[in-house]
């Protein structure tokens, strides 16, 4: 019975204690022009001038509960049940002829494999997200020695863990982007989650918000051209977090979407099922999941590059 009570109490404890995302600062909004889906899909089909390579930091295995949500009817039907999912950690390596360099989502540094709590991931977190059990093939900070340039940003699809797990080994002055409401959304289980975000942020310049604004065409909740030149867009899709970002990229090869974990995996976005427990807002995330696969049902051209999987 004390035990049974002890836990209510936490449980109820976390649920009046919801807090942000993360307390590291936010900066001046970040640079880029608002636009709507029609000026975007005006451009997407011709090739641009972005180089894109889609690195794998890490080998990892985590349950399909997590990554699709089995209780949706496609799911049932198909007869999904959980199990360890293989997954691979995503580095997006952008190269503007003008810009330089950046990143988009950072892979993992290898000191988060090495040792988990001194790196920042603090006890909690390491028993629900086994961090140690991440095979690495390639660490952020090689990603970056590796680049012809210095650095110049960091675009983030989202703050998960998973995402941001390279920034300690990114230099302190490359600034950061993010959706809007990102770093500030607050839930309870921030209350667990916020001290690990913050120290993989610790030292890192202040955070900048994309400046979204309304899709004139309600295609997306906003549009931005990250550049102002059209090779890059930042897509307003929130849902699996408040302020998660996909990015369609015009390369030299063609237009490729970078999903974010709008959709973690091939099945759920061939079977437009969201993801599951690791996402916020389920509803929410299948909007935006819907909208990404409109869009490019509208432009087959495009190359889909999901959250966590080839």
């Amino acid at each position: 019975m004390l035990k049974l009570r002890l836990c209510s109490s936490l449980i109820l404890l976390l649920a009046l204690s919801a807090c942000a995302t993360s307390s590291h600062q936010l900066g001046a909004p970040a640079p880029g022009k608002a636009l709507g889906s029609a000026e975007m899909e005006k451009l997407i089909d011709q090739p641009g001038p972005i180089e894109l390579t889609t690195i794998a930091s890490v080998e990892w295995a985590v349950p399909l509960d997590g990554l699709v949500n089995l209780k949706s009817p496609t799911a049932i039907a198909a007869g999904l049940t959980d199990h360890d999912e293989p997954i691979q950690v995503y580095a997006h390596v952008l190269h503007h002829p003008q810009r330089g360099y950046f990143l988009v989502d950072t892979g993992v540094a290898q000191s988060v494999l090495d040792d988990p709590g001194k790196a920042g991931v603090s006890w909690l977190v390491r028993r629900g997200m086994p961090v140690d059990t991440m095979k690495m093939r390639k660490s952020t900070a090689a990603i970056v020695h590796d680049l012809p340039s210095p650095l110049q940003g960091v675009m983030l699809t989202h703050m998960h863990l998973d995402h941001i797990a390279g920034l300690p080994e990114v230099p302190g002055n490359v600034p950061i982007y993010i959706g809007p409401g990102e770093s500030t959304h607050t839930s309870w289980i921030n209350v667990l989650m916020q001290g690990t975000t913050d120290n993989m942020l610790n030292g890192k310049a202040p955070l900048q918000e994309w400046p979204f604004q309304p899709d004139a065409q309600q295609r997306f909740d906003g549009i931005l051209d990250v550049f102002g030149d059209g090779s890059v867009f930042a897509i307003s899709v929130p849902g699996h977090t408040a302020g998660s970002v996909a990015y369609l990229v015009r390369t030299t090869r063609g237009p490729v979407l970078l999903t974010g974990d709008t959709s973690h995996t091939r099945w759920g976005w061939e079977h437009t099922v969201e993801p599951g427990d690791y996402t916020d807002d389920k509803p929410r995330n299948l909007v935006s999941l819907k909208q990404l696969k409109a869009l490019v049902a509208a432009h087959p051209s495009i190359e889909v590059r999901f959250g966590h999987q080839p």
